[in-house]
């Protein structure tokens, strides 16, 4: 593409994206006509109809990496312990 092609492209945009009125997409055209014979129902704001489980608490967590982290060394300790050198 030369330089003059995307001066024109450059030209072009500038022109669409200041245009005062822009027409709506298809879909936004299909959803309004279908909305002034059938309105949707209202929905709450993020509605989650299932029940959240309670989160664990941070010392709990914070407990159960650290046992591992500990377990993980004993078992690398023992592990070099009983090999042969």
């Amino acid at each position: 593409m030369s330089q003059q092609d995307d001066a024109e492209r450059e030209f072009d945009l500038r022109w669409a994206d200041g245009a005062e009125h822009k027409e709506p997409s298809a879909r936004a055209r299909m959803l309004a006509a279908r909305w002034k014979e059938n309105p949707p129902e209202p929905v709450p704001f993020r509605g989650d109809p299932r029940p959240v489980a309670p989160r664990r608490s941070s010392w709990v967590s914070t407990t159960i990496v650290l046992g591992i982290v500990a377990a993980v060394i004993l078992l690398l300790g023992y592990a070099r312990f009983q090999a042969p050198y």
